[in-house]
């Protein structure tokens, strides 16, 4: 195939990405083999070193990535599920949301915080003057635990290869991590939220915000104190982007 021919099909592909992400939906995809050996490819989805900002978008590789995720079958949590949810919005966006697990409706959907918890994100996003096809929106893990109880250990790495390889084909400039379960993940810190919430650390050289998840303003919901704490962490992200 000539490269002329290479390139055109890409740029097909990525127009076709960027529609769908338009209508608010998640990536089209076929129906894949299961994997059957989780070590090689959680070596597959994470070896890929990163490459310059200015590289191209791998479309190529990330759809294979969502067939992977829809497929997986690594940990029991893929026993329970209606589907997984792999994320949705801009696969070349500059700001990624990254939550702790799919909840009830969110497992019906295929789609990321569409809940309650969701709709207070969505205002949270707009508020900062994005839409959520602008942004990046995922979990740690991909499919719903039972009653929607906190991801187990050993479900958090049989799906973090998943959540790495997202975050090296997007490539944001700042990461803000939802909760506990995220923050602990990408800063590798057993530190209460209290204690880190509104400071940046990183992950990969990426910053990261963590704050409150919205499922927890919401249970507080008359506390207007930790709405505050959360805009103040969102006007911190807002002002690192505006910056860079």
């Amino acid at each position: 195939m000539e490269e002329k021919e290479i390139i055109e099909r890409l740029e097909n592909l990525e127009n076709k990405l960027r529609f769908y992400q338009q209508l608010g939906a998640g990536f089209l995809v076929a129906a894949q083999k299961k994997p059957t050996d989780e070590g090689k490819l959680a070596d597959e989805l994470v070896g890929l070193k990163t490459e310059p900002e200015t590289r191209p978008f791998q479309a190529e590789e990330w759809e294979k990535l969502i067939r992977r995720i829809r497929d997986c079958h690594f940990c029991p949590l893929f026993q329970g599920r209606t589907q997984a949810v792999p994320g949705e919005g801009n696969c070349q966006t500059k700001l990624m949301f990254i939550g702790e697990a799919p909840g009830r409706d969110e497992d019906w959907q295929g789609r990321p915080f569409v809940g309650r918890a969701g709709q207070l994100l969505t205002k949270i996003i707009e508020a900062m003057g994005f839409k959520r096809q602008d942004v990046y929106i995922t979990n740690v893990v991909k499919c719903r635990p039972p009653e929607n109880r906190t991801p187990r250990p050993d479900e958090v790495k049989a799906c973090s290869p998943y959540l790495l390889r997202q975050i090296e084909l997007i490539n944001p400039r700042v990461i803000v991590s939802l909760g506990k379960i995220a923050a602990e993940f990408l800063l590798q810190t057993n530190k209460s939220m209290s204690d880190i919430r509104g400071h940046f650390g990183e992950f990969k050289g990426i910053p990261v915000m963590p704050t409150f998840h919205p499922a927890y303003l919401i249970r507080n919901e008359g506390n207007r104190e930790i709405k505050r704490l959360v805009w103040e962490d969102m006007k911190k992200v807002m002002k690192l982007l505006e910056s860079s």
